[in-house]
């Protein structure tokens, strides 16, 4: 009757907290396999292969009022275990367990799933009266079960379980909690040792890429005047640079995997491998859809981190938990996280304080470390453990630092090694802490207005993430010529100092994705020149380390000179300073509005956008059509839409703000309303990686077969067509 989108959606609606993908070889694994009779299913009984005794036969579960599956989505669980994604088919040595709502699995997945606590179906969310509890053989450990979803190898020598268990019949509770059943550890230092390994897409592109330094794989440094010459006898001050820098981008390098020479070349980017915590909030508010859309996004990163990536996953309600402790993402890896995952339910307050502590705590006990880190944070609420239980009445802003661990703030010289991205999720999140949280730790904000663009958000920020290709870059700005000063570095959020002489300054930049681009204005004082043609400015030099190579770069620019006439005629301002200069101006205007709209005053708010938007409108980028400059203005009239109301600003209006703050201010791409498609113009600082990591979730939503061949893991994935 409808699409396969809207019976995504239905199934979606009706509380499927469980991530499932299609994949193509399970498709017609089980088409010719004998069937359960509806009787059968009716009754509980249990689908078992030939290999194995009759598991459970249990009166059917009482299922809750409309949660009637979609034919297709039915024929999927029936053929794909829903907690280890892995197919069943019978006389494949695995034991099937059967529950009372008629959903199947294999039985060391539910197993593992009650052992987290869960007492209902992780389909349907029916209660069941008959739980395997005690069924566990003790000659299979956890985690072995298989996982192919999408065609990785597989690993056959299992266990079966061969014995008719006996039957549990547990006190029904109605706070589940499975949390929060097993001890742990004082200290996390039990981190999977790094990969030593790089796999063979790895080997092919650092053959590939075996170029001098300074071509392929080094920072481009790029210096543009205001104007190309200033009048010889006349001082000129408030003089605008801009240094613009590049990181290196993507490697071309035939797939290994493809023998066909007329193939094309596979777009492969050398960089760093990730230790990743999410921290995620799993409070009673993110019941239903929220969290079977937070399930399947985390499914979705879980199968994107390569072998070498390490995850680890916090979840946090009143109090919070380690799932799992940092491990590798090899194939048991990723069958334990998803496991983990999917065995979550939502219950409780909100305490993102406890969860950022327990996420910071992994890394700073972790005995070997990745050289990226950093923490994704998720929370539709309001912590109400901590900024309200401290300070008096009187204090008008909350002390968001209480919700960040010291360990992780940014206020050293250090420069930022764990940064916290963080995710307001819904209208009822507290954007103003999550904006601070980010800003404060060296992140991103991000505001997930409507629930199904989830996955895209953190689609895109993982496609940075696993892109790093420069790590610790700092930037030097030295005058050259006597009487030359620095007046002032904007560089929006980045820590930057002059030297109180005014002849360097310097701007810690931190890590750059592939492609990614850093564009700063610097503000010079020019003295009077009496007999040279021309003044030598600055000087840009580079210092950074290269982490696929472990070696550290120092890179140098060419002198800036301008020339210096005895008379100028006027001359228009370089496009590429003119484009800069109003991407401040509307960030400052930003800004501006935010504060007068938290102290009531939304028309003057309006007010100060509609000006800003006045003043982009005459400058050289407008005039030219130029696409930042056009972005900026849809920009800020969404904003100024989004302040029509004080219940429209509380709803959307300031985290939609805050997060275009925090896109301006890091001059890296958040996601915000439609900001990840790739029609919408507020996408200014998107990467390549990002948008083939957002285009790849987009495919996976699909459904359709032709879509599957984006859901390869990222570290082999070939390039490939947009889907139409």
């Amino acid at each position: 009757m409808g699409s396969k989108w809207a019976k995504v959606k239905l199934a979606l609606g009706l509380n499927l907290c469980t991530y499932i993908p299609r994949t193509l070889d399970n498709d017609d694994e089980d088409d010719s396999s004998p069937s359960v009779s509806e009787p059968e299913k009716n009754s509980g009984a249990a689908l078992i292969s030939p290999a194995t005794a009759d598991i459970q036969r249990a009166p059917p579960a009482t299922v809750p009022h409309g949660s009637k599956l979609s034919k297709s989505f039915s024929r999927s669980s029936k053929r794909t275990c829903s907690i280890c994604l892995a197919s069943m088919k019978r006389g494949d040595g695995h034991a099937i367990f059967t529950a009372e709502c008629s959903h199947s699995f294999h039985f060391q997945c539910i197993v593992s799933n009650v052992k987290h606590g869960n007492q209902i179906c992780p389909v349907c969310r029916a209660k069941w009266k008959e739980i395997p509890v005690h069924f566990l053989s003790l000659d299979t450990p956890l985690g072995r079960a298989r996982i192919n979803p999408v065609g990785w190898p597989q690993n056959n020598a299992l266990t079966t379980v061969t014995h008719r268990p006996p039957v549990s019949r547990p006190t029904p509770n109605r706070h589940i909690s499975p949390l929060f059943q097993a001890p742990e550890p004082a200290i996390f230092n039990d981190d999977e040792p790094v990969g030593q390994q790089v796999d063979s897409t790895d080997k092919s592109a650092l053959h590939e890429s075996s170029i001098d330094i300074c071509d392929s794989r080094a920072v481009k440094i790029e210096t543009f005047p205001e104007v190309p010459a200033v009048p010889r006898s006349i001082p000129t001050n408030n003089f605008s640079v801009l240094v613009h820098l590049k990181a290196p981008g993507s490697v071309s390098v035939q797939d290994p995997c493809r023998n066909e020479a007329s193939l094309p070349k596979v777009s492969h980017t050398p960089r760093a491998p990730v230790d990743l915590v999410t921290v995620i909030d799993v409070s009673g508010s993110m019941a239903g859809t929220k969290l079977a859309l937070l399930k399947r996004a985390m499914g979705f990163v879980i199968q994107n981190l390569g072998p070498s990536d390490r995850l680890a996953v916090i979840a946090f309600s009143s109090t919070a938990r380690r799932l799992f402790p940092l491990q590798r993402m090899s194939e048991t890896g990723r069958q334990q996280a998803l496991q983990a995952v999917n065995s979550l339910v939502a219950n409780g307050g909100t305490n993102i304080a406890e969860g950022l502590r327990k996420g910071a705590k992994i890394m700073e006990d972790r005995r070997e470390k990745n050289p990226v880190a950093s923490i994704i944070l998720l929370s539709d609420g309001q912590d109400t453990y901590t900024v309200n239980n401290h300070g008096s009445s009187n204090q008008q802003q909350p002390n968001y630092k209480l919700l960040l661990p010291l360990s992780i703030h940014s206020g050293d010289s250090s420069g930022f090694k764990i940064p916290v991205h963080a995710f307001g999720f819904g209208v009822d999140h507290d954007a103003s802490s999550m904006h601070s949280i980010s800003e404060i730790s060296g992140g991103t904000f991000s505001f997930i207005e409507t629930e199904d663009i989830i996955q895209d958000a953190f689609a895109q920020c993982i496609g940075g993430l696993l892109s790093v290709v420069v790590k610790d870059l700092q930037v030097s700005i030295e005058c050259l010529q006597t009487g030359v000063q620095l007046g002032s570095l904007k560089a929006g959020s980045y820590p930057n100092c002059l030297m109180s002489d005014g002849r360097m300054g310097s701007i810690d930049v931190g890590d750059l994705y592939a492609d990614e681009e850093r564009d700063f204005l610097v503000s010079i004082n020019i003295p009077a020149e009496s007999l040279s043609p021309e003044t030598s400015l600055l000087k840009v030099k580079c210092v950074y380390v290269d982490p696929f190579t472990k070696q550290t770069v120092t890179l140098r620019s060419e002198e800036l000179k301008i020339k210096r006439p005895e008379k100028v005629v006027q001359e228009r301002v370089s496009i590429e300073v003119d484009r800069q200069q109003n991407r401040l101006r509307a960030a400052e205007a930003m800004a501006q509005a935010r504060a007068a709209a938290e102290k009531g005053d939304l028309v003057g708010a309006s007010s100060i956008l509609e000006n800003c938007r006045k003043l982009l409108a005459e400058s050289v980028s407008a005039k030219s059509q130029e696409r930042l400059c056009i972005a900026l203005d849809a920009e800020l009239k969404e904003m100024q839409e989004r302040m029509a109301s004080r219940h429209v600003y509380e709803a959307s209006g300031r985290a939609y703000i805050l997060s275009g703050l925090s896109s301006h201010s890091w001059q890296r791409a958040t996601a915000r309303g439609d900001s990840t498609d790739g029609s919408s113009l507020v996408q200014t600082y998107q990467t390549p990686s990002m948008v083939e990591m957002v285009t790849r979730s987009q495919a996976t939503l699909l459904g359709s077969p032709s879509a599957q061949r984006f859901v390869r893991p990222v570290w082999s994935l070939a390039s490939q067509p947009k889907p139409r």
